[in-house]
């Protein structure tokens, strides 16, 4: 993979340009390719996003957002706006079996593949210029410092300030992460002086949910959710019930396991959500315990030191008795 800064000379040849990003895109998935789908469209280049599922009805405002293709729901569309890319922008996601049903036609695609990432362990052979930086407090401050290190800053409009300004704020948890350095804060400065306002960005994406999410939100912390005060852990299993029983969609449980860290002396906070095929584990914690490592070892997952995801094919129950079982072994890290 070679270095970024070798692919700015080709931004001036306009191209068949995809960007696509990881399942059930978050804040920063999204903000981070619409922001560059903004960028590259005023530059010239022919651009669609191409989502490999759906995703959250809090992100439906966002400027650009009606034009994403969802590969599950259209897939014959995507597939022929794939074939025909001369270029493959890859955001905020590390490996390929992050897209989901969209790995097999990714992995064969013959054009050349941009990464702008910030996880762990890329898949640096796929790709042939690329940056990822773990220090990076988001995909969205990374597209931010390509488009700036392009030489095209003075491309950052009202649209691309409220994509990107999305992704930072939800990826640092409104800035009170650790990874909000004073980067960030210059970063956002220089969104705000185009003139967009940041209070609708907060009220969309915080303020805008329906009656059943709140009462399940309720519901899972009063009858889900589990203190292990001997690993100053708390854990919270979802069933799938659960989720039929408040009509549950997805971005509805966004921000849940964050919940679990507000509860004093807590270092490590762990969601798992029955889902159709799988179970879906989210984790959380504070200060040096490392869950990245933790879901890579025993949830075939990863991602940041202080917030991963991971998966398995047990049953829900099963999960959560592994999780405990494992536990044990970091009783002594979490103290």
């Amino acid at each position: 993979m070679q270095s970024i800064h070798a692919f700015y000379p080709q931004l001036t040849d306009p191209k068949k340009v995809i960007i696509t990003t990881h399942q059930k895109p978050d804040g920063d998935a999204m903000g981070s390719s619409l922001g560059l789908y903004h960028f590259l469209t005023s530059l010239g280049h022919s651009v669609t996003v191409v989502s490999p599922t759906n995703w959250a009805s809090f992100l439906k405002w966002m400027p650009g957002v009606a034009n994403v293709v969802d590969f599950e729901a259209s897939k014959e569309v995507a597939i022929a706006l794939i074939k025909e890319a001369e270029l493959l922008f890859c955001l905020d996601f590390n490996v390929l079996h992050r897209t989901k049903n969209l790995e097999p036609l990714l992995a064969e695609l013959n054009c050349t593949k941009v990464l702008i990432d910030h996880h762990q362990q890329p898949q640096e052979d796929y790709f042939t210029y690329g940056v990822s930086n773990t220090a990076k407090s988001s995909t969205c401050e990374m597209v931010f410092d390509f488009i700036v290190g392009s030489g095209f800053g003075d491309k950052i409009n009202t649209q691309i300030a409220q994509c990107l300004y999305t992704g930072v704020m939800t990826d640092t948890g409104s800035f009170r992460f650790p990874s909000t350095t004073g980067d960030v804060h210059r970063m956002v400065a220089r969104l705000k002086d185009t003139g967009f306002n940041h209070t609708i960005v907060h009220e969309n994406i915080h303020d805008s949910f329906l009656e059943n999410r709140v009462r399940f939100i309720g519901y899972a912390l009063l009858n889900r959710m589990e203190v292990l005060y001997e690993y100053n852990t708390a854990i919270m299993s979802v069933s799938k019930n659960d989720l039929l029983r408040f009509r549950i969609k997805t971005g509805d449980t966004e921000g849940l396991v964050n919940q679990l860290l507000t509860i004093q002396g807590i270092k490590l906070g762990a969601l798992v959500i029955d889902r159709d095929e799988e179970r879906k584990w989210s984790f959380r914690s504070k200060g040096d315990f490392d869950v990245n490592t933790f879901a890579r070892t025993h949830f075939e997952g990863g991602g940041h030191f202080n917030a991963a995801g991971g998966r398995t094919d047990e049953s829900l129950d099963a999960t959560v008795w592994k999780f405990k079982k494992v536990l044990k072994q970091y009783q002594e890290q979490l103290q």
